[in-house]
């Protein structure tokens, strides 16, 4: 059986990479592993095509087209003839992309053709309550209307999707999977007291504003308290201007001690970094079903995540985590200080969250569902 995902986000060394990539990863290797061939097309910033072999992946990067008015037109064609040239050599059976991912592609009849929702534009754009790009909208519904199969990474990502683009069809859930080998359990390793790690990219809709704004509430409390910022910072959407001076701005004398940015961690590092932290904080505004969180959860780590859209689905509210409401800078403060003063009791929930994602979410579990799922597809007519 071959796999072909088409994303721009694949892992590839000393490059920047998003959740998506993450799991193209991640799923890629473990088919790999289980006998399949899987192949990974993407748009990149590359002057030529080229090719890597990852783990048994192949990965083509293709260069964007350089035409000012007519530049997804280039990129329509390149995309499908690097198809068209592995299709003709080794059958491509199962294509597989994000929301917007079918919109330049031209369809081989006999392959079946699937979208995985990890949340696409009208999703992000509705819960970060910004304008709908009238372009991408177009590519997204049109990119539905070719799919054959549509996949969930979470039923709360499938249903609002599903209702913001009135779309008919069903769709099958079926969550992320997390490496629980690389994120070891970590639950009785040592920890540096009051400390806090926020990790991804340092944007407005990752919740990181209103994380610093919590630090005015702690630092009376607990004069030890500090707060790791890892992740790289990105442009404030739509512009090609950095999130950093806003968030920068918000950081009073009273904290700035008491925070500390790492800068770009690697995804090989992060599960040492984890292991020494008290508590795990990513108050996102909106996920799909955020890979980040499973990887704390995994480790047996005190989380903290957000009670917007998929956070139920991964955190068991006071049982495997708490939930905050990430809009709220003193609802934030409130959750961790209640870690603080009850680090024994929250530690149980670290315990019972390693057995709820191995049981949930790991990826023996999550890859044999994607199998089922794929032989599904490819065995109808």
């Amino acid at each position: 059986m071959h796999i072909c995902f088409i994303t721009g986000e694949f892992p590839l060394p000393g490059q920047h990479h998003g959740g998506i990539g993450s799991f193209v990863a991640n799923l890629g290797e473990s088919l790999v592993k289980q006998g399949f061939k899987v192949t990974v097309i993407g748009l990149r910033k590359v002057k030529e095509t080229e090719y890597h072999n990852i783990n048994g992946i192949d990965v083509y990067s293709i260069p964007h087209g350089k035409s000012k008015y007519f530049k997804w037109y280039e990129n329509f064609k390149s995309l499908n003839s690097k198809i068209a040239e592995i299709h003709r050599v080794n059958k491509i059976d199962v294509i597989e992309t994000a929301e917007l991912g079918l919109f330049f592609l031209k369809k081989i009849p006999s392959v079946k053709y699937m979208i995985r929702m990890h949340g696409g534009h009208n999703y992000f754009a509705k819960f970060e309550n910004r304008p709908v790009n009238k372009w991408m909208n177009i590519q997204e519904r049109r990119s539905f209307s070719k799919a054959d199969y549509i996949v969930a990474v979470s039923d709360f990502v499938g249903s609002k999707t599903k209702e913001l683009i009135n779309y008919k069809k069903d769709y099958h859930v079926i969550y992320n999977p997390i490496n629980s080998k690389k994120f070891y359990n970590a639950t009785n390793e040592a920890i540096e007291a009051f400390s806090i790690l926020f990790a991804g990219s340092i944007i407005e809709k990752k919740g990181i504003r209103q994380l610093v704004q919590s630090m005015e509430y702690l630092v009376d409390k607990f004069p030890k308290v500090k707060l790791y910022v890892a992740g790289r910072f990105a442009n404030i959407p739509g512009t090609s201007k950095s999130y950093e001076p806003v968030l920068k701005a918000e950081i009073t004398d009273k904290i700035k001690n008491h925070i500390e940015f790492l800068g770009v961690v690697p995804n090989t590092e992060m599960p040492k970094l984890i292991s020494k932290m008290h508590i795990c904080c990513y108050p996102s505004h909106m996920e799909a079903m955020p890979i980040a969180w499973l990887e704390v959860l995994a480790m047996g780590k005190i989380f903290i995540g957000s009670n917007t859209g998929p956070g139920p689905e991964a955190v068991i509210d006071k049982q495997t985590g708490l939930l905050c409401n990430p809009h709220d800078p003193k609802d934030i403060a409130e959750k961790i200080s209640w870690v603080f003063e009850n680090t024994s009791l929250a530690k149980e929930f670290g315990t019972k969250a390693r057995e709820y994602v191995i049981e949930n979410f790991d990826n023996e579990t999550i890859v044999s569902k994607n199998i089922e799922f794929y032989q599904s597809i490819i065995n109808k007519k």
